[in-house]
């Protein structure tokens, strides 16, 4: 960037900071209010509207929230070399209005019938369609709009701004506040309204986000603009050029993941085989092309990411098997007001915006002082207090005076444990990858990073189903043995996270040692 960047103008300034940092807080802000206040409902639209068995709908949930981890892999390089940010987050907002606005048709209600003595669910074909349809259209949404909304942010500073930090941390309260709000605002509609109103909701959110960008695209300069824009017209095909090219394949990817959705046990597959294939490629650069100390960073780093798997494949019970049980096994009765069970899932967010200053300014603290945890051990940190988040629900549950109703102080302790061990692992992780790749190869590093989260996102459907209990018409047949199942997995994944997370403990000296000084 020139010294003539946006950052440089005094007159293109807000409170300190480029206008244009309002304009990606507030699309991003938008754009999770719409991600969250679906995903909150999304379990419940499963097993309550289509009535799909607990099992196969934490399946639909698993492969939804992988995919979701892949595409900004695509969306990034895309922008990156043909279409530029600007470009791209307009057209994963459009995609994501459209999946939201789709996701708001409810269709008709599954009904249970009875076929020759033998139970089954009638579900209308066509509405099942649109709401694949819908899913296919927010996947590659989120792939072009997350990807490069950051980097929109970045763009308006030099790499040694010192009011960069500060930057990104506003935009993380975006995230969060939006997240908040989304998923408070889409619980109580769907209390109160139904889901067409809480998904029409998400819908119009994103819709605010969308024009806020148009509206304020122009304060990115050449930062949001084609790097090579002669790229975009070349023509490849009579009467379409590189740019329409992008616009049809990216249609195509809708609908691959429009039958991926509907074929879930490829994903895994995919996520898995695309992991290892990076992996490999990973340690081939590694041995073949790089010096010892860097070979043994990345290295090491690859190791870390393993974690994500674990992290990820727990804490994303949050959506589903967890967004479950508060409905079926939660006393949510608040001074004789009972809130929607969809609304803790801005429970997180919440606790994030009030502790992400405190841990920054705690390891900030720390480094003065030299007693800086290490990344492995704060990954190892970040397991442990998972796994200490489950242990605490269960055992508030062995307290239950009622064998159907765990008390709500239980679950928010969850929530609160669960939030600083992210807390230790996803922005400190973010920065790991970028410290410990070698420059050449940062980008692939982080697709390996959002490929690890991606696994870990699929294996928390695999758990999970593990929880599943028998419904009639969405309903839970036995709260009692609903509450017994779900205490049963999440005790063995407690320690389980525990466990690995004390392994991980141990071998940090190691691991910090073949980082060769950076921590």
């Amino acid at each position: 960037m020139s010294d003539t960047s946006v950052s440089a103008s005094s007159s293109n300034e807000f409170f300190g900071h480029p206008k244009g940092l309002v304009i990606c807080f507030l699309t991003e802000m938008w754009e999770r209010f719409s991600y969250y206040g679906m995903r909150a409902l999304l379990i419940f639209y499963l097993t309550q509207h289509f009535l799909f068995s607990d099992e196969a709908a934490a399946g639909i949930y698993g492969a939804y929230i992988s995919l979701v981890y892949i595409t900004p892999v695509i969306g990034g390089i895309v922008a990156d070399r043909y279409l530029g940010p600007s470009k791209a987050v307009i057209l994963g907002a459009i995609l994501l209005v459209t999946g939201h606005m789709g996701m708001a048709i409810e269709g008709s209600q599954a009904i249970e019938i009875t076929v020759q003595g033998k139970m089954s669910i009638e579900r209308d074909p066509f509405y099942m369609q649109i709401f694949y349809m819908s899913l296919a259209l927010i996947i590659m949404g989120v792939g072009f709009l997350k990807a490069n909304i950051s980097t929109l942010v970045g763009s308006m500073y030099e790499r040694r701004d010192p009011r960069r930090d500060g930057a990104f941390t506003l935009f993380y309260m975006g995230i969060n506040l939006g997240s908040f709000l989304g998923a408070i605002a889409c619980g109580f509609l769907l209390q109160y309204k139904g889901f067409g109103w809480g998904f029409g909701a998400a819908g119009i959110g994103m819709l605010f986000g969308l024009l806020v960008f148009i509206r304020g695209k122009h304060l990115f300069g050449d930062a949001g603009k084609p790097k090579r824009p002669e790229l975009l017209k070349q023509i490849l095909l009579p009467g379409i050029n590189r740019e329409i090219a992008i616009y049809i394949l990216t249609l195509l990817g809708v609908l691959v993941c429009w039958q991926l959705m509907q074929n879930r046990a490829v994903v895994g597959g995919l996520v898995g085989a695309s992991l290892v294939t990076m992996t490999l490629v990973v340690v081939m650069y590694g041995f073949l092309k790089c010096e010892t100390h860097d070979r043994n960073r990345m290295l090491v780093c690859l190791f870390l990411m393993s974690y994500q798997i674990v992290f990820w494949g727990l804490f994303e019970q949050t959506g589903s098997s967890l967004n479950l049980m508060t409905d079926r096994n939660v006393d949510r009765v608040i001074f004789g007001f009972e809130v929607p069970a969809a609304a803790f899932q801005s429970v997180n967010a919440f606790f994030i915006i009030i502790l992400a200053p405190l841990f920054n300014a705690a390891w900030i603290y720390l480094a003065k002082k030299g007693w800086e945890p290490s990344t492995p051990t704060k990954f190892a940190l970040s397991l442990i207090q998972l796994g200490l988040g489950f242990l605490f629900l269960v055992y508030g549950a062995s307290l239950a005076t009622d064998p159907t109703q765990v008390a709500l102080i239980w679950l928010v302790l969850l929530y609160l444990l669960h939030t600083t061990g992210e807390l230790c692992i996803s922005p400190v992780g973010l920065s790991m990858t970028t410290k410990l790749s070698v420059p050449s190869v940062v980008g692939m590093m982080m697709g390996c990073w959002f490929l690890a989260s991606a696994a870990g996102n699929y294996v928390s459907g695999t758990i999970a189903a593990m929880t599943g209990s028998d419904t009639i018409g969405g309903e839970v047949a036995d709260a009692g043995a609903a509450l017994s199942a779900y205490v049963e997995v999440y005790s063995t994944a407690g320690w389980y996270s525990i466990g690995i997370g004390v392994f991980a403990l141990i071998i940090a000296p190691l691991l910090k040692y073949f980082m060769h000084g950076i921590k």
